[in-house]
Formats: structure tokens, sequence, C-alpha cells
């Protein structure tokens, strides 16, 4: 007896002879194909759409013990050789003037100092913050500390990961960037200072293969900006820029998730299948019905 695979055959096809169209699948068969297109077309959309969820949870200090900061400023009228950067922390650190990846660059002819600073800073509430030091007779009697900052940031750059996908703001991440204190009211006396609230942001991307996995770790924080002369004892005590900052012990954390292909087959399967599946169900309810009207209108039904 010679094998005949055809026995496996569950599709097994009925004669185009013994088959009746009618109106009704017609119109059910058109529908479902409709519907099949449209359901089609939003699972791909979704799909080709990566999600971005976020999730608040308690911070581990111990993860990550440095962050590191960025400073970009302009000090309008002080030479860059008085010029400094110290940085204190409530963990004992107090680093004092100049330190590596501290670049200083004379602007204006010679009047007014551009510094970018690259440096890390513990996690624990501190400062840093731009001073002439013992060098203020070299600066001058009229200290004015005058400046923009074109940028200050936290950790490494998360903003444009988030920004298309959570809407979240440029001022989120830098709320100081492009701040203007040259054109505030000033006697050359006056001390700035600005209070921050850091909060420590996670951006995670895991791809469909753990190749593509990453995870970003920024920082967000807001900013209150104060100014005024300070006095000691009834003696003049030299300005500067202070930035003061204290962490939130909550991480706010951003995850995006690709789906991976196989889920797409999965839901594209279950969408042809079930609307099949149901509108069979709903043609042969209407074709039994039509037929039941049918036979009571001839008079045939017993």
């Amino acid at each position: 007896m010679q094998f005949d695979i055809r026995r496996f055959d569950i599709y097994r096809k009925v004669p185009k002879d013994l088959t009746q169209p009618t109106y009704i699948g017609a119109c059910i068969s058109v529908s479902s194909m409709a519907l099949i297109a449209f359901l089609f077309t939003s699972e791909l959309v979704a799909f080709l759409t990566p999600q971005i969820e976020s999730v608040l949870y308690v911070d581990d200090p111990g993860e990550r013990e440095q962050i590191p900061v960025y400073l970009d400023i302009s000090l309008l009228e002080l030479k860059c050789d008085v010029l400094g950067i110290d940085i204190q922390d409530d963990a004992g650190r107090h680093e004092v003037g100049n330190f590596d990846n501290l670049r200083k660059s004379q602007m204006n002819g010679g009047k007014g100092c551009r510094i970018r600073a690259s440096f890390k800073i513990n996690k624990v509430p501190g400062n840093f913050h731009v001073s002439t030091h013992a060098k203020h007779s070299e600066a001058g009697r009229n200290i004015n500390f005058k400046h923009q900052i074109h940028q200050l940031m936290f950790g490494e750059p998360i903003l444009s990961n988030i920004s298309k996908h959570y809407g979240v703001a440029d001022t989120s991440f830098g709320p100081l960037n492009g701040q203007d204190a040259s054109k505030d009211p000033l006697t050359g006396r006056e001390t700035f200072e600005y209070h921050l609230k850091i909060v420590p942001t996670v951006y995670a991307h895991h791809g469909a293969s753990t190749d593509k996995s990453k995870e970003l770790h920024g920082y967000q924080f807001t900013a209150l900006k104060k100014s005024f002369e300070m006095n000691a004892h009834g003696m003049r005590m030299l300005p500067a820029i202070w930035f003061k900052y204290q962490l939130t012990p909550i991480t706010i954390k951003y995850s995006l998730e690709d789906k991976p292909f196989y889920h797409f087959l999965t839901t594209i399967c279950a969408i042809v299948g079930g609307t099949f599946t149901v509108a069979g169900i709903i043609d042969s309810c209407l074709f039994t019905a039509h037929e039941v009207f049918r036979k009571i209108e001839m008079g045939k039904l017993s």
C-alpha cells in the first residue's frame, strides 16, 4: 500500500459546486477583511512605536557613589588667572582652586573669562563655587561676579532619549542653562547662590536582544537663585558664585523596551484567526435563522 501524505491534511477542501454563496456571507466577509486590515494596521503602528514607562524607587547611594558634573559659565568682569572652583561636601571633601578637566579661556579682549569644568561630586549634600580665593588682590577691589551660565548638567545626557517618548522638558535637566545674571542690578559686591534639588534619573532601553540593552544615569534638578552682599561682623567678605546641592532619596526610572517580533506575529495570528472564527459563527447563526424564517414563510417548518 503506497503511503499518501495527504492523509495528514486537516484542511480538507470542499468542492466548489457543493458550496452556496449568500449575500449575508459576502457582507460578513467584506466586513471581516476590513476589520482585519484595521487591527493589523493598529498593531503594526503600536509595534513600531516604542512605549516608555516610568517608575519611582528608593535610590541606593552605594550603587553609583559619585555624580559627574559639567559646568560651562562665563564671568564677564574677571580675568581667568584669578578664578578657581572649590568643591566641598558633608563627607569632608574640600578641593580648592584648579583641578583636572578645568579649562579657562579669556574673552572680551582680556576682560572676562569662560570656564568649562568637568568633575565628580559625592552623593552627599555639598557645594561647588567659583571664587577668587587669595588672589582677590590681583582681581582688584571691586570684584564683580556678573556671569552667564551656558550649561550645568549632572550625570549622562539622557534628555534626548526620553523627551521624544515621554515629553520631558529641557528645564527638568538644565533649568540654569542660558541663565543670565549680568543684567541684574549689581553693585559689584554680590554673592550669588543657586540652591539645587537633584533627582536621580535612569533611562533603561531593553532591546529585543541583550546586545541592545543599555542604561544611562542622568539627574533632573530644580534651582532657586539668590543674590546678596556678604558681610561678617561688619567686615566685607569676598563675593562668589555658589551652587549648593542636595539629593533626593527617590529615583525616577524611565524604561523603554522593544517588543520581540514573535509577539507581533502572535498578535497578528490571533487577530486573523479570531476574526475569521467569530465571523464564521455569526455567518452560521444568521444563515440558520434565515433558513428558519424562509421555511416558516413557506409553511414547511414542522
